[in-house]
């Protein structure tokens, strides 16, 4: 696996090359990460990673300074999953001067859900994913549908800049009782880790409610909402949406249930598709 640390580096490599690959992280690499890449491999002539924590992409008060740094470990699992180009640039390689130059996104999806908890927070995600694409030059991406509104977000950057990639969205990878595999799961404490399914949970019966023929979202919406606050949580969301924009549903519309909650000290989402409302 050939390691580039600049920009330089990694276009001089890379230009021998017609189709990357790409799936972008901020390391800390898990099961998920390696299905990204694995899945990522036979779509191109060459697979690329990146490993970058995006300063941009945090809230003053959140975890960038503590956010697990793992590299030898997420060396060793790239390689063993077959990457074959490792982009690892430090801040002043991918930022060399103030990024001043950002991508603000549309409000109508950057601003509701997680954009309304993280203020800004898409702006960075599409700023730091369009440095990277400018950098690596993919043909095609593989993102993750856990970050479902992530997802969303660089599915329309893409397409409202008529760039030539083409975006994956992968099957959220799950632990065995269905948690969503993510990198702050690290921060749980066992007795946490066994409560973190019931998020999964949560979402499940919301479907199941919808697939009953309840139609009063809202009331599905609020006992979600009840069941994980009485069981200790701290929701931020627990929301039914159609898919194609995350806005409220009617009669006809496929669905996905979306949550974030924080459970303890560490903040969770995850998300579950539901198929299309009766009319």
């Amino acid at each position: 696996m050939y390691i580039a640390h600049t920009v330089a580096e990694l276009r001089a490599h890379l230009a021998a090359f017609k189709r990357p690959a790409f799936v972008p992280t901020m390391g800390n690499l898990h099961d998920g990460h390696l299905a990204l890449i694995r899945q990522a491999k036979p779509l191109g002539d060459v697979t690329v990673a990146s490993i970058f924590v995006n300063r941009l992409q945090f809230l003053p008060h959140e975890d960038f300074d503590t956010y697990p740094r793992t590299w030898d470990s997420d060396c060793e699992k790239l390689r063993a999953a077959g990457c074959d180009v490792l982009f690892a640039p430090d801040e002043k390689a991918l930022y060399p001067e103030p990024q001043t130059c950002k991508v603000h996104p549309d409000p109508a999806l950057a601003d509701i859900l997680e954009g309304h908890f993280r203020p800004g927070f898409f702006i960075g995600v599409c700023t730091v994913v369009m440095k990277l694409f400018q950098c690596v030059q993919p043909r095609v991406a593989v993102f993750g549908k856990k970050d479902y509104q992530q997802l969303m977000m660089i599915r329309h950057m893409v397409r409202q800049f008529a760039m030539p990639i083409e975006i994956i969205g992968s099957e959220t990878f799950r632990a065995d009782d269905g948690l969503a595999l993510s990198s702050r799961n690290g921060y749980l404490s066992k007795t946490e880790r066994a409560e973190a399914v019931q998020l999964s949970k949560a979402l499940k019966v919301m479907a199941e409610a919808v697939q009953a023929g309840e139609r009063d979202l809202a009331a599905i919406e609020a006992r979600a909402m009840q069941t994980l606050t009485e069981r200790g949580w701290q929701p931020d969301y627990l929301v039914l949406r159609r898919r194609a924009d995350l806005q409220a549903p009617v009669p006809g519309d496929s669905l996905v249930a979306l949550a974030a909650a924080r459970l303890g000290g560490t903040r969770l989402i995850d998300n579950l598709e539901i198929e299309a409302l009766a009319s």
